[in-house]
């Protein structure tokens, strides 16, 4: 069973639609991935607005930091 996630980033910026696009495949086969544009929450922007994309596990809080590839995803998808 694939963990839940969350991609964090904002409208506008490149390498988060990068990001995105490189998930497509993991959704396309079950991941549920939820994006969430920082500048909608103040906390958020303080946290990663450096650091955007950034792919969170939701079970365990783990982020994956950009820049990642596939197999960094596929990696971080299985660990615990």
């Amino acid at each position: 069973m694939l963990p839940e996630c969350q991609l964090y980033g904002t409208l506008g910026c490149h390498l988060c639609e990068v990001a995105e696009a490189l998930l497509m495949p993991f959704v396309e086969h079950g991941l549920l991935v939820e994006v969430i544009d920082i500048a909608e929450h103040e906390h958020l922007v303080d946290d990663y607005s450096l650091r955007i994309p950034i792919l969170r596990r939701t079970d365990t809080g783990a982020e994956l930091d950009w820049p990642f590839e596939a197999e960094q995803i596929v990696e971080f998808l299985r660990s615990a």
